[in-house]
C-alpha cells in the first residue's frame, strides 16, 4: 500500500498540471533556496528576464492593466456610492432617485460606476480573447490562465450582484431570472443532476443560499449588498495579485 501511494505521489507530482502549480523542489539545496527568494512575491516580485516583445503594447493591448484600473475606479466610486445608500427595501430605490435628482453631481458618480461596470466586463473579455489568440495559456501558464477565468466569472458576479440594488424592476427581474437558473445547477440545485439524490430541495439549495429565502426580498438585497461591496472586492484583489505575479515570473505575456 505505502509504495502503491508513493507511486501515485511521484507521479501526480511529475505531471504537468503540478508543475504549473508549484515550480521548485522544497529541500535544503542552495539551488532551493535562491529560488525561494526568487519566487517569493514580497522578496523578487519583477522577473529575472524577459522578452522585448512581451511588454509592446501592439502585443499586449494592455487589457489586463486597464482592466485592473477600472476595478479601481469602480471601488473609488462605490465607495463614494456608499455613503448615499441604505440596502434595505424601504431606501434603496429611493437613495438611487436622490442620487440622479437631489445629490450634487450624484448622477455622474452614479453614471461612472454603472458604465465603468459595462466597461470593466468589456475590456476583461477582450483580455482574455487577446490571451487565448496568442498562445499565452499554454505550458507554463496553465494556472494563471485558470486564475484568470476564474477573475472573469467574478467580474460577471460583480455586475449580475449590482443589478439588485438599485431596487427597481430591471434588477429585480434580472435576479429572479438568475437565481430561477441556478436552480438547474449539477449538485447544489434542486433541479440540477444529482440534486434530488444527494438531498437537496428548494429550501436548501444554491438559489435559497444567494436570496436568503425562497423569492426576491430583503434578504436577498442584503445579501447581494454584501457580495457585491465587500465579499467578491475581497477576493478579487487577492486573485488579482496573485495573477500579476504570476504573469511576471513567467515572463509576461506571449507564448516561450
Amino acid at each position: 500500500m505505502n509504495e502503491l501511494i508513493k507511486k501515485i505521489i511521484e507521479l501526480v507530482t511529475l505531471s504537468q498540471i503540478w508543475r504549473s502549480f508549484f515550480r521548485r523542489k522544497h529541500d535544503n539545496s542552495k539551488r532551493a533556496s535562491v529560488l525561494a527568494i526568487v519566487g517569493n512575491f514580497f522578496m523578487h516580485f519583477h522577473p529575472i528576464k524577459i522578452k522585448r516583445h512581451a511588454i509592446a503594447v501592439r502585443y499586449t493591448w494592455c487589457m489586463g492593466g486597464f482592466t485592473f484600473f477600472m476595478f479601481l475606479f469602480l471601488t473609488l466610486t462605490g465607495l463614494l456610492l456608499m455613503f448615499y445608500y441604505h440596502p434595505n427595501v424601504r431606501d434603496a430605490f429611493w437613495d438611487v432617485k436622490d442620487l440622479n435628482y437631489n445629490v450634487a453631481f450624484g448622477k455622474i458618480l452614479r453614471n461612472c460606476h454603472r458604465w465603468g461596470a459595462h466597461l470593466m466586463v468589456i475590456t476583461v473579455m477582450i483580455h482574455m480573447f487577446r490571451v487565448f489568440m496568442t498562445g499565452s495559456y499554454k505550458a507554463p501558464r496553465e494556472f494563471n490562465w485558470v486564475l484568470g477565468i476564474v477573475l472573469l466569472l467574478l467580474t460577471f458576479l460583480l455586475s449580475f450582484t449590482g443589478y439588485l440594488l438599485t431596487w427597481d424592476q430591471l434588477g429585480m427581474w434580472a435576479i429572479t431570472v438568475g437565481t430561477n437558473m441556478a436552480r438547474a445547477t449539477p449538485f447544489v440545485g434542486h433541479e440540477g443532476p444529482f440534486g434530488e439524490q444527494l438531498g437537496i430541495t428548494a429550501y436548501n439549495d444554491i438559489r435559497f443560499a444567494l436570496l436568503g429565502g425562497s423569492m426576491v426580498g430583503p434578504n436577498a438585497l442584503l445579501r447581494a449588498y454584501i457580495w457585491h461591496c465587500v465579499g467578491i472586492p475581497l477576493v478579487v484583489a487577492f486573485l488579482a495579485a496573485v495573477h500579476f505575479w504570476r504573469v511576471r515570473k513567467d515572463g509576461f505575456s506571449g507564448p516561450l
